[in-house]
């Protein structure tokens, strides 16, 4: 790859940051996937910007697949390529895009693993004594509450809380806000924690949740605190946030069957990636079925 290739994609990264601001996770692996094709050309001695065939980006994706790639890598990267060369159409560097009508191979979506009511109840029912207790016991319950992502949580400030209609001001995915709503339970426990949080917090410290330092607590440190609870609490999983949010989303699902709803509590952009929580919605209603139905029972033997 020249560093002609490598100035060449670097408006569209900017783009990407800048308009369309997608997080630096997401830029980093449109920057890996592009410098990737763009090696790739340069390997098999082919333009990777002046009239580029269709079949050179086959020829490229069918040696990825080839190479071992998984089938969601291989999907991002197509998708890497055709927002690079939409983009390059839109300012008038090429006249078609070479990825248009390329297909990855499809993905086969795996259901979320949920914890189910009486799980969750296990799990929050934390014994608090000391501030990390009141503090962990918060992060498990608003996680679940308001369905947050780990990234969200660990982002939330102190004057977060303080909204006059105690709702949550949520900064998600490619800088997008919404507003979530805080459970009684999550509102008793965050109470609880403000009440112990000068104990370890730093005068000036704005975060939330802080460390026994004192500091915002890490996405990393969050995971284990999490991890930690649940084998205390003796869960038979390993529990993870994002088991939290997908048995927020399971649960309001099952309630409520307000599809549209639970899509903008969660801050999906698209509600097709909401709908794999009707077929979570399914399976329960199936399993129902299965032991209740007379004709579904098996018979004994």
């Amino acid at each position: 790859m020249s560093d002609s290739d490598d100035h060449a994609i670097t408006p569209y990264l900017d783009y990407l940051r800048y308009e369309r601001r997608l997080s630096p996770r997401t830029c980093e692996s449109y920057q890996r996937d592009l410098k990737d094709y763009l090696n790739w050309c340069a390997q098999h001695k082919t333009d990777p910007w002046e009239k580029v065939p269709q079949a050179q980006v086959r020829q490229y994706m069918a040696n990825a697949h080839r190479s071992g790639i998984s089938a969601k890598s291989l999907q991002r990267r197509l998708s890497s390529l055709r927002g690079l060369f939409n983009y390059r159409l839109r300012e008038g560097l090429c006249k078609v895009n070479p990825a248009e009508g390329v297909r990855a191979p499809k993905v086969e979506r795996k259901l979320p693993v949920t914890l189910d009511v009486d799980q969750v109840g296990q799990l929050m029912a934390i014994p608090c004594k000391e501030p990390i207790d009141y503090r962990d016991k918060a992060i498990l319950e608003l996680f679940y509450s308001s369905g947050l992502r780990l990234s969200e949580l660990a982002a939330l400030n102190v004057v977060s809380l303080q909204s006059s209609d105690g709702m949550l001001d949520i900064m998600g995915k490619g800088q997008k806000s919404r507003r979530v709503p805080i459970g009684r339970l999550a509102r008793e426990a965050l109470d609880a924690w403000i009440g112990v949080r000068g104990q370890i917090a730093k005068a000036e410290e704005t975060a939330l949740f802080v460390s026994q330092r004192g500091t915002r607590l890490s996405v990393r440190a969050i995971e284990d605190r999490l991890r930690v609870r649940a084998i205390q609490q003796g869960m038979p999983q390993h529990v993870h946030p994002h088991m939290l949010r997908h048995s927020f989303a399971s649960h309001m699902l099952e309630s409520s069957s307000d599809l549209r709803a639970v899509q903008e509590l969660l801050g999906h952009a698209d509600i097709s990636t909401t709908q794999i929580y009707t077929h979570l919605d399914y399976q329960h209603l199936a399993q129902v079925y299965d032991k209740a139905h007379p004709r579904a029972r098996k018979k004994p033997d």
